[in-house]
């Protein structure tokens, strides 16, 4: 009954206010039942948490304040970072560009003004996300804390789409995610002018807003189309969020989300926790093997590789090995996808193998490590996936094998793309930064903080500070190189590959020399000194700066360019650090945690503590299996360490504990005492 009666009085208020476009809803809202279709989603896999009804946000305090909010819905006791500043400047109607790293807490900045929004009066916030597979956990996360959210996407079967259509009409919803296509199409702008008109439309989250920007690493066209909103919204605040974006990247999206006026938060992109270490690439899949078996054994972690080929082969060499691994690539069933994504999340100890199809919107917080196979396509998408390891704060990988190849491939793709050479130039220029990332003597963490316009100091917590490694001059193998290559041309009239040039300049007699009559050029054996390990790190660096082309329409020979001058001349000088084909082998580890012991969060809890800790593990899985959600979205692991530490006899006890709301001290207090009593 307790549904049934602001159907009632919204029916009511209707029929004597409103005469606008909102009118030919009404049957809309009167037919069907009134079910929450909190979830979204069939039967078969969506709806399997309680109903949330309407009535649920009367059981809270309907006190508009942001501080209020933050700890009474979601249990924290303040603000992080310039969290408080985003959240008052959105809640009083202004407009905002929020960039914040991975595990920031993006996404309070937005939920909070909502939800305060909402209970001052002014209605629905519409949460614009390409994160279709995840809306499912982000909705029910909400519903853990009490506020009542709904999805729309492609998942939903017509009834089901109706259903949350009435109740966000209805002003049942604080926050609505939907896909971009599904926010511009004809049906969804109307049912937007309808809660216009009536004061309803509160205010618009655009969620990963770099997929917006063509400069950007995961350019989504359909985000175009959401300058609609600016356009047929004007009075209604906008904050677009991500977490990463350049200077290039940053201007485009004001440019395209017409965010001339809103004021920019961009945070520290620095993530101290994670290590980052880049190895010279041999037996790769080998590497990654030891890598993981000897620092993340037991742990969850993402492996990205660039092919879909490579993401089976290597999950199965990981399987074959003893360890947990799943692929993840857009060719597989959308079916087996779903179903590796929630396991991913649900269980523990999960390695994914993923192309980049996989990632977005992850916000599992214990991924251990993150390990690329291939290098990605620039900085930016670099900075990205490896941000998704370490979002609990505890340390965390970032692992990536580069060689010769990933440049070559690289280069190639952008050299062989149809689009126009301003946007190959800056395409070159976001992957040389990369390069030099990768090919770095210094600190690691300096250079991609650097190329994000933040200056910092050497990190401690890089390879490269850990482990400074040798520098040689490679002036005079990059001038030998060069020549040969000059030579090969002149003597055979075409280009040869990296190997060949290789083998003239070491003096190697093999088959090919012969064929084409190579030994016979001034340049054979002139660099037998040099190892094929020392050739292929020059080559690398001379591709890297330009002083050398891969020509991928000739079979991927060797060309030298205007930048090769230089070289030649001895003008530039090419300084190298020496090949180390494992520097993993060399640097000081981590202490790692046996098999089974407790995460990191509760590593400071005595014997008793840890079993207390343990047995609420035990109970939130269950809770979480029942709720069919993944288990952080319950408690996170630090939550249940505070609790576990505090040893809880009344629910007045677990009052103040971070991450513990007034709903899920209603919902679970009396259980998590219950399991507390054992100990």
């Amino acid at each position: 009954m307790a549904d049934k009666v602001p159907c009632l009085v919204t029916s009511f208020f209707l029929l004597f206010h409103q005469k606008c476009d909102f009118c030919r809803f009404f049957p809309l809202l009167l037919s069907g039942d009134n079910r929450a279709a909190h979830a979204g989603g069939s039967n078969r896999q969506r709806q399997t948490q309680p109903l949330r009804p309407v009535s649920l946000l009367l059981s809270h305090p309907s006190n508009p304040d942001p501080s209020a909010i933050l700890h009474e819905v979601f249990g924290y006791a303040q603000f992080r970072g310039p969290q408080q500043a985003i959240v008052d400047h959105v809640v009083h109607g202004g407009d905002a560009l929020v960039l914040m790293p991975t595990g920031g807490g993006k996404s309070l900045c937005y939920q909070i003004p909502a939800i305060a929004r909402q209970r001052a009066g002014h209605g629905v916030t519409v949460v614009v996300s390409p994160l279709i597979a995840l809306m499912h956990d982000q909705v029910g996360a909400l519903h853990e804390a009490g506020v009542d959210a709904a999805f729309l996407n492609s998942t939903l079967d017509w009834e089901e789409t109706q259903d949350v259509e009435r109740r966000m009409l209805r002003g049942e919803i604080t926050l609505l995610y939907a896909a971009p296509e599904r926010v511009t199409t004809p049906r969804f702008l109307s049912q937007l002018d309808a809660l216009k008109e009536r004061g309803k439309l509160s205010l618009f989250a655009i969620d990963e807003a770099h997929c917006v920007s063509q400069w950007g690493h995961d350019f989504r066209p359909e985000y175009r189309a959401l300058t609609v909103l600016h356009e047929r919204y004007a009075g209604v605040p906008r904050i677009a969020l991500t977490a990463t974006a350049d200077a290039l990247t940053r201007a485009d999206i004001v440019e395209r989300l017409q965010l001339e006026e809103a004021r920019q938060f961009v945070s520290s992109f620095d993530r101290p926790n994670i290590r980052y270490t880049i190895v010279e690439k041999k037996e790769a899949t080998t590497q990654l093997l030891r890598f993981i078996q000897r620092e993340h054994e037991g742990d969850a972690g993402v492996v990205y590789c660039q092919s879909r080929k490579r993401v089976e082969d290597v999950a199965q060499t990981l399987c074959d090995a003893g360890i947990n691994a799943l692929p993840y690539h857009a060719g597989l069933d959308a079916a087996v996808r779903q179903k590796n994504q929630n396991r991913f999340l649900r269980e523990e100890g999960i390695v994914m193998v993923a192309t980049i199809a996989f990632g977005m919107g992850i916000d599992k917080p214990d991924v251990r490590f993150v390990g690329h196979l291939d290098m990605p396509k620039n900085i930016e998408g670099y900075y990205q996936e490896t941000g998704r390891a370490g979002r609990d704060g505890a340390p965390a990988d970032a692992w990536m094998a580069y060689g010769l190849q990933d440049v070559v491939n690289q280069r190639r793709m952008i050299d062989e793309s149809p689009a126009g050479e301003e946007f190959k130039q800056a395409m070159r220029g976001k992957l040389d930064a990369l390069l030099s990332l990768a090919e770095a003597s210094d600190c690691r963490r300096v250079r991609l903080l650097g190329y994000f316009g933040e200056p910092s100091t050497p990190c401690g917590n890089c390879d490269n500070c850990l482990t400074p490694p040798q520098v040689w001059d490679g002036t005079d193998a990059a001038r030998k190189l060069l020549s040969t290559i000059y030579r090969v041309q002149q003597h055979s009239g075409i280009g040869f590959g990296a190997g060949h040039i290789m083998d003239i300049l070491r003096g190697k007699a093999t088959e090919k020399v012969s064929q084409f009559g190579h030994a016979s050029l001034s340049t054979f054996g002139i660099g037998s000194e040099f190892s094929e390990a020392q050739l292929r790190g020059v080559l690398r660096q001379l591709i890297a700066t330009g002083a050398l082309a891969v020509d991928a329409q000739a079979f991927n020979t060797l060309r030298l360019t205007d930048g090769s001058r230089a070289v030649l001349k001895g003008e530039t000088t090419v300084m190298l650090r020496e090949s180390v084909s494992s520097p993993a082998d060399r640097k000081p580890r981590r202490e790692k945690a046996a098999r089974g012991a407790p995460s990191p969060a509760a590593a400071a809890l005595d014997a008793t503590g840890q079993a207390r800790f343990a047995a609420l593990k035990a109970w939130r899985a269950e809770v979480a299996r029942e709720h069919n959600l993944p288990a952080y979205v319950i408690f996170h692991d630090a939550t249940l360490a505070a609790i576990a530490e505090r040893a809880p006899a009344t629910l007045e006890d677990l009052q103040g504990i971070s991450g513990i709301g007034s709903k899920k001290l209603d919902a679970y207090g009396a259980e998590v005492l219950r399991v507390c009593a054992a100990f």
